[in-house]
This record gives C-alpha cells, sequence and structure tokens, in this order.
C-alpha cells in the first residue's frame, strides 16, 4: 500500500503530539506514526518551568492542566553525604502565561491533553520504521518511509520525534548521544484524601552545535535532536518549544503560498527551524550537564565551594531564566487558509 502525506511526524510522544498540534493550529494535518500500540506512558511525571507553559498556551493545551497540578514555590537540595540542605526560591512572574510558574505533570495526563486535540485517525499505533529515502518529485525533495509491514509512504515534509534512539536522526547522520554517566529517578505518590504538605521540590552539545538537524524537508525535534542530562528538567519543556517552533515556520510557509504545502519552500521552513533552535538546545545541553556536574562532582573542597559556596547560592536560582523563554505564538490563520492547507500541488 502506498500514501501520500502532506505531513509525516515519527513517534507519538510530547514532542511528536505537541508537533501535530502545532501544525493543526496553523492548518495542518500532520500522520503521527508510533511504534507501540498506544500512546507511551512511560516516566511517571515530569515537572515544565514556564517555557513550557508558554509552549502550551500556544498549543491551546495549557487551560486543560493548571487547574489539576498546585504551583511549586520552593526546592532543597540536600548533599546525602555530607547533610547539607540548600534553599532555591523559584521566580514567579505575573505577567500572563509566565505566571503559570512551575507545576510538576503527570505524562501520561499530557500526552491525553494533546492527543485529544488531534482527529481520531491522526495516529497510527504499531507502524514501524524500516527504510527512510528520499525522491526528486516536480523538482523538490519528498521523503518516502517504508514501514515494517509493508506500507509506503511519501511526505512532503518528515520531523522524528522518536527519541533518543531516533532512526531519523541517525538517517540524518546524527551522533549516537553521549553516556553521561549519571541517572535520575522521579517518584510519584498518589494522595487521595490530600496531603497538606507544602507545594516544594526535595531533590551533549557538540552534535547540536556542528550535526546536521536537518536535510531538505527532513528534520528532528525533542529528544531526537536534543537528548540531556536531567539536572534541569528540561526536557519535556524543550520538546514543546520546537513543536510550537517549527509549527510556526511551517505555518508561515503555507499562509505565504496560500494555504498549500509546496515542497520547494519547506526545506526553507525547516532550515529557519533549525537555526532558531539549534544554539537555544545547545545551551540547555551544557547547562543541564555542567549543574549535574556541580552537583555530583564529590566532596573534594574546590568542588563543595563550588558547588554549595557559589552554585546553589547564587547561581542556580539565576539558572531559571532559562526557564522563561517565551518560544512565540503561532501564526494566526485565516479559515481559507485552513481549508485549503491538505490540497497537494
Amino acid at each position: 500500500m502506498e500514501m501520500m502525506e502532506d505531513v509525516v511526524i515519527v513517534g507519538a510522544g510530547i514532542a511528536g503530539l505537541a508537533t501535530a498540534v502545532a501544525l493543526k493550529r496553523v492548518g495542518v494535518r500532520a500522520l503521527v506514526l508510533e511504534r507501540s500500540e498506544g500512546l507511551r506512558a512511560t516516566g511517571a511525571a515530569l515537572t515544565l518551568y514556564p517555557n513550557a507553559w508558554l509552549a502550551l498556551d500556544a498549543l491551546g493545551v495549557s487551560h486543560k492542566l493548571t487547574p489539576i497540578y498546585a504551583l511549586t514555590s520552593m526546592g532543597y537540595v540536600t548533599n546525602v553525604s555530607a547533610g547539607d540542605v540548600q534553599q532555591v526560591h523559584f521566580r514567579v512572574a505575573n505577567n500572563g502565561g509566565d505566571g503559570q510558574g512551575i507545576r510538576t505533570v503527570h505524562r501520561k495526563v499530557l500526552l491525553e491533553a494533546l492527543a485529544e486535540e488531534l482527529p481520531v485517525d491522526s495516529i497510527q499505533f504499531s507502524s514501524k520504521l524500516a527504510v527512510i529515502e528520499s525522491e526528486e518529485q516536480g523538482g523538490a525533495s519528498i521523503a518516502v518511509i517504508h514501514l515494517e509491514d509493508g506500507t509506503t509512504i511519501k511526505s512532503k515534509v518528515l520531523i522524528g520525534c522518536d527519541g533518543v534512539n531516533s532512526v531519523v536522526a541517525r538517517w540524518l547522520g546524527l551522533a549516537e548521544p553521549v553516556h553521561s554517566g549519571r541517572s535520575a529517578v522521579r517518584g510519584l505518590a498518589v494522595f487521595s484524601q490530600g496531603h497538606g504538605f507544602k507545594q516544594e521540590v526535595h531533590q551533549q552539545p557538540w552534535g547540536i552545535i556542528f550535526g546536521k538537524l536537518s536535510k531538505g524537508n527532513v528534520t528532528v525535534a525533542g529528544d531526537a535532536m536534543h537528548p540531556m542530562t536531567p539536572d534541569l528538567g528540561q526536557g519535556g519543556g524543550s520538546s514543546l518549544e520546537d513543536a510550537v517552533v517549527v509549527g510556526r515556520h511551517i505555518g508561515n510557509s503555507v499562509k505565504n503560498n496560500g494555504g498549500l504545502i509546496v515542497p520547494g519552500d519547506m526545506a526553507k521552513a525547516i532550515d529557519d527551524y533549525v537555526k532558531e533552535r539549534r544554539w537555544r538546545a545547545a545551551f540547555l545541553v551544557t547547562g543541564s550537564y555542567l549543574a549535574g556536574w556541580v552537583h555530583l562532582g564529590g566532596d573534594k573542597w574546590l568542588v563543595k565551594f563550588l558547588r554549595d559556596g557559589i552554585f546553589y547560592k547564587y547561581l542556580f536560582g539565576r539558572i531559571s531564566g532559562l526557564v522563561h523563554k517565551d518560544c512565540g505564538k503561532l501564526p494566526a490563520m485565516s479559515f481559507g487558509d485552513m481549508d485549503h492547507s491538505s490540497k497537494k500541488d
């Protein structure tokens, strides 16, 4: 069987579903291919910082989540071996979406909130990629995706949101993620009668800078673009930012072309997306790694001084500026634009 699609997204995780929602908002239907039999709910919860809530505002989803998850106002970082505790105050502004601050949400609830925004036939489960190719059609490049069940899908745009072991990233030639030597565990407890606690928390970039993050009309987003350590809690938030930015650039192209996806113009839209995200993603990956290195550097006097005397006391609160970035809005589309978005040229 052979199919033709405007946009194919590989992976129905946070990045994939958010990207599909962003494209829907600008009048573009995307087909999401997911290898599992249902939504991937791996990981009990994740913390979303203001940048993530601003992205969810742009996607029109944040209102589903804010009423059921409380704001977090303070964190505590404990040196288990020494027993030292550092308080970290989280800045909460009161201007628009930024005032939503920091909230920890169930990953499954976030995925379901995004999936509810999509048509029922947008996600195709049990779809396993076998081969990716490109071919010329009408003077422009299109992606050809072969699935293990024999299905062939031709698409004007291919976006890989298939995680750290991304098939699309490997096709682009990106290097495998480097193991940082550490990991993090997040637990989730449910108190059906309430808990009475305060809302407080107790607790590598060269490929991104120099690697090829796109090839013609093919690119990556989320962990497939920028796998990072968990020390800044920005894996989910940066994926949501990716979705809004790629949606904005594709949406502007569609708007400028009378509601049509023009394959020859998609390469520029994808390239502009990569240019906008490359350094932001590299900075987040680097900052996250350094934050973890300082925290887990051991009890040597210099590391201890940098960690306890400088980093947590003076820098960790300021680094929160990274999580207040506004990734922007999606372009406003007229009904005429949206009615014609699925036409083939």
